[in-house]
């Protein structure tokens, strides 16, 4: 059964930066992928980035050029980059391995 739990989450200005965690456990981490969703209130939970198990990303255009994701294979964590961040940044944040979610974290950004 695999575990995530993220961290990391908070209130920040625009403009700011927050770095967020993903700690996996129950699974082989550096085998998959790993992806990172966001749900706004009264929103559908959307896409914001992945990364393969050799190490490709991807992002969603939305955060291109201000978010990296990155893992460390030897603490099986993921993590989050965010920079630049916007009000419409504000949103929770939830890691997912295969078909496992963890349990969100919340980041707001004030204008």
């Amino acid at each position: 059964q695999v575990q995530l739990v993220e961290s990391g989450g908070g209130l920040v200005q625009a403009g700011g930066s927050l770095r967020l965690s993903c700690s996996a456990s129950g699974g082989l981490f550096s085998f998959n992928a790993m992806r990172w969703y966001r749900q706004a209130p009264g929103k559908q939970r959307e896409f914001v980035a992945s990364i393969s198990s050799s190490g490709s990303t991807n992002y969603a255009d939305s955060v291109k050029g201000r978010f990296t994701i990155s893992r460390d294979n030897a603490k099986n964590t993921l993590y989050l980059q965010m920079t630049s961040l916007k009000p419409e940044d504000t949103a929770v944040y939830f890691c997912k391995q295969l078909q496992y979610w963890g349990q969100g974290t919340q980041v707001t950004v004030s204008s």
